[in-house]
Order: structure tokens, then C-alpha cells, then sequence
């Protein structure tokens, strides 16, 4: 530890880099513009490189300089969100950086979450959407919930919940096309892109008159958010595969209907995944049992 610089050399450092000038990193810090200067040359110094060319229309970054302030400033924004943390919570709550696919998220979670705030108020959640895989390198994410096929193996990873699809359309496409699911009108996920095959084929039994086999098989357009696939249905678009408490709401308001009573279950689920590097273990914990909670009260 003895190695690190002090936080206001590389305050300077990162200031003085962002702004392009050490007269505006001094007002912005309220330190002189020399103050900040010798802080910096300090920094070099003791770095043994230059992090900074002086140029008369401004500073610029060197090649040691971008590489050290790509390394420095998340623990500058660590450090400055954990003291803003303290200062507001009295260090009687914890924090927890949280990762979500964003359908999952705006549908499930965050109607939820009033009362995870009303019984931990001393827990300061801050919640983050991703499509795809949870970055955790920058280690800002503490922790994350994912569909995947199955659990991390670079860090502790539990199953909470599975994915199960039901097929929709708007009540006016169902009026027009009945029990007939055209190729083209199957509304796609870019993240499950079997899933139609997958339904279809639990699908065959019932009702429902299916494509041609020799038809290419949903070959309808494609939406990263399953959020954006069911407003799609919703406006006539297609039919979209969607969970129930997905497309509730708009069931409710007769804006979508359910085609058929044929369920699939995607492979895999939602997992919840902790970073090794995490602020609050309690929070996390806190966070997990809840979590367990509302899913099985939801089952």
C-alpha cells in the first residue's frame, strides 16, 4: 500500500487530463494552478514517465498517461461513490451495484422493488441494465442477474428463476389470421433464436394449423428487448413469445392475447451472480433472500 500516490496527486493527474489544462483543473479542485502542477510533476516523478505533454493549445494525454488513467479513474469513481455512500447512509447500510437484462428488470423486479426499499431502507441499490453478459471487469458490478444456459464458472452463481414463454398476439391479429401462425408474423428475440423451433415443436399437438414443414420457420423480424417484441404484438405486428408476467398488463388491457396454452421453457434461466470484488456482502445477502422471496411467493 505504501506504493499508491496520495488521491489528490491523482485527482490532479485526472483532472488535469479531462480538461486539457492545469488553470481548470485548479478551479474545479480550488487549488492554484501551480498547486496542481507540482502535484502532477510529483506524480511523475515518483512514476518514473511522463503522463502529460504541455502543449500551448492544452495538455495531452501520453501513452503512459492514457494507460495509467484508464487504470486509476474507476477507483477515483470508487472511491468518491463509497464516500458519498457513507456521508448519506452513516455507514448503517451497505451498497449494491446490480446488473439486470432490461425486459426482466422494467417487468418483474422493478414493480417489486418498493417493498425491498420500504423494508431496507438503509440499503442504497443502484440498478443497471445489460444486454447480454454482465460486465464485471470495470468493477463497478457487484452483482448481476442473467439469462444464461447455465451458471458462471468464474464466480458464484445460483439458478433463481426459470424462463417460461407463452405465444401472444394482439386480439386484432388473432382476428385476422385465427389459429394460423404465419412464418413471417413470428416476432423473434435475438437472444433466444430457437425459441420459436422450441415452442413449435410442444406446440404440434394442439390447435393451432402450423406453417409447411418445408417453410422456413419464423422468419419474422428480429428485437434485442423482449419488451420491444411484445409492443410489437401489441400494435399487430406478429405474434411474440412472452412471459406471463410480461404480458399480464397488456392482457389486462386487451391489448394482447394468449394464442394457445402450449408453454415453453427456455433452456437455462435467470441466475444470480456475485462479484468476488463486491462493496457489501450483507447487502448482497439481503438483496439474494429477498430476491428468493418474491419468486416464491410469485411460483
Amino acid at each position: 500500500m505504501n506504493r499508491i500516490p496520495s488521491t489528490q496527486a491523482l485527482q490532479c493527474f485526472e483532472a488535469s487530463a479531462r480538461l486539457g489544462s492545469f488553470t481548470l483543473a485548479g478551479q474545479e479542485m480550488h487549488l492554484t494552478q501551480g498547486g496542481v502542477s507540482r502535484q502532477v510533476i510529483a506524480l511523475e516523478q515518483r512514476l518514473g514517465c511522463a503522463l502529460l505533454a504541455r502543449r500551448r493549445d492544452g495538455l495531452q494525454l501520453t501513452p503512459s498517461g492514457q494507460a495509467y488513467l484508464s487504470e486509476i479513474e474507476p477507483a477515483l469513481r470508487l472511491l468518491e461513490r463509497a464516500t458519498s455512500n457513507v456521508m448519506a447512509l452513516k455507514g448503517l447500510g451497505g451498497v449494491l451495484n446490480l446488473s439486470i437484462p432490461a425486459s426482466w428488470g422494467n417487468h418483474w423486479l422493478i414493480p417489486r422493488l418498493g417493498g425491498f426499499t420500504h423494508a431496507h431502507s438503509h440499503i442504497s441499490l443502484n440498478v443497471f441494465t445489460k444486454i447480454g453478459a454482465a460486465d464485471f471487469s470495470n468493477r463497478q458490478i457487484d452483482a448481476a442477474v442473467e439469462y444464461r444456459k447455465a451458471a458462471r464458472s468464474d464466480m458464484a452463481s445460483e439458478f433463481v428463476m426459470p424462463l417460461v414463454l407463452y405465444a401472444y398476439a394482439s386480439p386484432s391479429w388473432k382476428r385476422q389470421y385465427g389459429n394460423h401462425i404465419p412464418p413471417a408474423s413470428m416476432l423473434q428475440h435475438t437472444t433466444l433464436p430457437l425459441a420459436w423451433n422450441g415452442w413449435l415443436s410442444q406446440a404440434r399437438a394442439t390447435q393451432l394449423q402450423w406453417p409447411d414443414p418445408h417453410q422456413e420457420v419464423a422468419s419474422g423480424p428480429r428485437y434485442d428487448l423482449m419488451f420491444m417484441a411484445m409492443n410489437a404484438a401489441a400494435t399487430g405486428l406478429g405474434a411474440a413469445l412472452l412471459p406471463d408476467f410480461m404480458a399480464a398488463p397488456l392482457v389486462a388491457a386487451r391489448q394482447l392475447t394468449r394464442l394457445s396454452p402450449t408453454a415453453w421453457q427456455a433452456p437455462g434461466g435467470y441466475f444470480l451472480s456475485q462479484s468476488p470484488l463486491m462493496r457489501s456482502e450483507t447487502a448482497f445477502i439481503t438483496f439474494r433472500d429477498w430476491l428468493r422471496d418474491q419468486i416464491s411467493a410469485s411460483a
